[in-house]
């Protein structure tokens, strides 16, 4: 069985940084396309960023390039974002995803909130 499990988030000042994390189980993650979502209150869910299998690449919406790195460490089998240089409009709860098998999966979300 797959399942994701995204941590990290909190309170941040606009222009700080976090890193968030998520820990997969069940399978190797260099074999997936695994991706970071954020949903904030009343609005869809939206894509972040993406990194392929293997050596495959990265992929980020225009609104967080330059300033969020998505990456993983395959022996802890976990994917990062870092995400620096928030503002207040990036308040949301961030999730992890990937295909496998056909299934669309998630973890559970981690809110992280940009204020002062």
């Amino acid at each position: 069985q797959v399942q994701l499990a995204e941590s990290g988030g909190g309170l941040v000042q606009p222009g700080g940084s976090l890193r968030l994390s998520c820990a997969v189980s069940g399978v190797h993650v260099g074999t997936l396309h695994t991706s970071w979502f954020r949903q904030a209150p009343g609005k869809e869910r939206d894509f972040v960023a993406r990194i392929g299998p293997g050596g495959s690449g990265t992929d980020y919406a225009d609104s967080v390039k330059g300033r969020f790195t998505i990456s993983r460490d395959y022996a802890k089998n976990t994917v990062y974002l870092q995400m620096n240089n928030l503002n207040s409009d990036e308040t949301a709860i961030y999730y992890c995803s990937t295909f496998y098998r056909g299934h669309q999966l998630w973890g559970q979300g981690t809110q992280v909130t940009v204020s002062s």
